[in-house]
């Protein structure tokens, strides 16, 4: 979703993005058939991806560490350690709520996890275009 908005802003040369667990239960998995469903209905590419973990090394090579819940932040610390640079950030914070994005692996409402993810993308490329 992040990488079609800027691709449809025209700032795809400001921003990079990558996706990566901070479990081990999906690595290697295709992403989930649902997901695959809520994506082509509003018209969002996906291709191939398959999930990988997330690395140490992963905290020099981005600017932000967003997790979707307490549970990926936990991990992301656990995995990356310190954030001394202030990188970790849960997604719903860009749109002023502390709640987790709804995962519609045990909720089954892609239509809710959909519109959490929009609304944050959307502030979260706003607030750092302003930063930039």
């Amino acid at each position: 979703m992040f990488k079609e908005k800027v691709l449809r802003l025209g700032l795809e040369d400001q921003f990079y993005a990558d996706s990566a667990a901070t479990s081990r239960e999906e690595i290697g998995n295709e992403m989930y058939p649902p997901a695959k469903r809520m994506l082509t209905q509003k018209g969002i590419p996906f291709g191939h991806h398959r999930a990988r973990q997330i690395v140490r090394e992963d905290y020099d090579r981005y600017d932000l560490l967003i997790g979707m819940d307490d549970w990926n932040m936990r991990n992301m610390a656990r995995i990356l350690g310190e954030d001394p640079d202030g990188k970790f950030r849960k997604m719903l914070t860009y749109i002023g709520l502390e709640r987790e994005v709804a995962d519609p692996w045990y909720t089954g409402d892609f239509a809710k996890t959909y519109d959490d993810l929009d609304r944050s993308l959307d502030a979260l490329i706003q607030k750092e275009r302003e930063r930039a």
